[in-house]
């Protein structure tokens, strides 16, 4: 019988379910606002930075080269959504949902995105450098190819979660839950709350980049042979 952790290993994230037929998203009439409703809708190449809304919803909609930038949100919910390149850097997000969502190649530079539930999400080559993650949760998510330098995972739950050929030199992992949380052809040098990892499975190759943090962590000094 196969472990917990085998199980979550071979599971992937279930696709958003994005309808054929999208109605095309129009400013002003379509532009956020709060409780907005929002489905079935194409947004293409619209400006939404720097709004400030709460509880909109988005469910079957597509984004692809929309801003985000500077945008606030609490108790956002995106529900069988597709963002393709959109700018999302700066955003603050509170207490959102995200439920069968993929982001792809998407800018998240400097976004915070705290106390979120993720589930069946997917990052795909996304720009994610200094992005905060803070007391949020994910179950069947997948980082694929993202840079996530600096990202903060603080108090997060990744028991449910997976990164694959990221970049997270000088992640901060303090107090977050990860037992079962993979990752593969990483790099992971310089990252912060390495003790976090208890139980998290990583490949060989990628270990070595814990090496430095670990020492530091057990107040091992590592010297250079002379």
């Amino acid at each position: 019988m196969p472990t917990p952790t085998a199980r979550r290993r071979q599971k992937e994230p279930a696709a958003p379910k994005v309808p054929a037929s999208l109605t095309p998203a129009r400013l002003p009439e379509h532009d956020l606002e709060n409780d907005g409703s929002y489905r079935a809708m194409l947004f293409k190449s619209l400006d939404l930075s720097s709004r400030r809304v709460r509880t909109p919803e988005f469910e079957g909609c597509s984004l692809v080269d929309t801003a985000f930038a500077g945008t606030e949100m609490h108790r956002a919910e995106f529900t069988d959504v597709e963002l393709g390149r959109c700018d999302l850097s700066n955003m603050r997000v509170r207490s959102a949902s995200v439920h069968r969502a993929v982001v792809s190649a998407g800018r998240l530079t400097g976004a915070a995105w705290s106390e979120c539930a993720f589930h069946d999400v997917v990052f795909d080559a996304c720009r994610a450098d200094l992005t905060g993650f803070r007391f949020s949760a994910f179950r069947t998510v997948v980082f694929r190819e993202c840079t996530l330098t600096e990202a903060n995972f603080q108090d997060a739950d990744l028991r449910g979660a997976r990164f694959e050929r990221c970049d997270l030199t000088g992640a901060q992992f303090s107090n977050a839950k990860m037992e079962g949380t993979r990752f593969a052809d990483c790099t992971l040098a310089g990252i912060a709350g390495v003790t976090s990892l208890r139980g998290a499975v990583i490949r060989s190759q990628d270990a070595w980049g814990l090496v430095h943090s670990l020492a530091g962590a057990m107040g091992i000094t590592i010297e250079d042979a002379s």
